[in-house]
């Protein structure tokens, strides 16, 4: 049996939900997508249906297998954290869920997770071999571990403590608007201290930065003082979409 050559990505945030058609031998968007906004409070229901209605806007995917992200811890389909999300997701067979709204089997993922498989395949990662780190630098820190081209699911290495700090509270750009800090200061003080606890935790061969602020990476990126190279996510706002459709085909287990 060939694989598929397009899958459908969704991508659920606390802010937005998006998805798009894409082409998996490229990683590009079939179509432009659909975003709606993420309603306050919004249950498992309310987002099944939200996401049901972004399948049924792509009728040219009617076929394809269908990946979705989650902003949290992701086993077998079940949802355990959701940050930024109605606490009635934890516990919640999101599988289930949204295989029964948009009536067709499932995969859902980890956001980063997804992030990281999209950057491996079509963006910054794509043919190295090893370990790869992606880190989305945001509100908090969102990580993923892919170890020679194989996805080391739910890391939550933004959640370490280091100096008695919960990490992303001090190295996120959240943080670093919170507190006030500029590029360097954030990088110098914030940045390689949390890079270099990972790096002697992991030792990864690549680390891939992700987030808006990967946008501006040039005013940060040289100034770690790290081993590893680092390098900017290449597919930024699309990677969620585009490794949710790819996750898809890969295993719907």
């Amino acid at each position: 049996m060939s694989e598929p050559t397009t899958g459908l990505g969704i991508d659920i945030g606390g802010s937005g939900i998006k998805g798009a058609p894409v082409d998996l031998d490229s990683g590009e968007f079939l179509r432009d997508r659909l975003k709606i906004l993420t309603p306050e409070e919004a249950g498992p229901q309310v987002i099944a249906d939200i996401v049901a209605q972004i399948v049924d806007h792509f009728p040219e995917a009617a076929g394809a297998p269908v990946g979705i992200t989650f902003p949290g811890v992701v086993q077998g389909g079940t949802v355990h954290t959701a940050a930024n999300l109605h606490g009635a997701w934890v516990g919640t067979d999101a599988r289930a869920l949204f295989g029964e709204a948009v009536g067709r089997p499932v995969r859902v993922l980890n956001d980063a997770d997804a992030a990281a498989l999209a950057e491996t395949r079509y963006g910054a990662a794509e043919g190295v071999g090893g370990t790869v780190l992606l880190t989305t630098l945001g509100t908090g820190i969102g990580t993923a571990l892919v170890v020679d081209g194989r996805l080391v699911p739910n890391t939550e290495f933004g959640h370490l403590e280091i100096d008695g700090h919960d990490a992303e509270t001090r190295a996120s750009s959240g943080a670093k608007e919170r507190d006030g800090l500029s590029y360097h200061e954030w990088a110098k003080k914030r940045l390689t201290r949390y890079y270099r606890t990972i790096e002697d935790l992991v030792w990864p061969d690549l680390i891939v930065v992700g987030g808006g602020v990967s946008r501006k990476s040039d005013k940060f990126l040289p100034l770690l003082e790290i081993r590893t190279p680092i390098v900017p996510a290449r597919l930024r706002n699309t990677a969620g979409i585009v490794g949710a459709a790819l996750a898809a085909t890969q295993d719907l287990a």
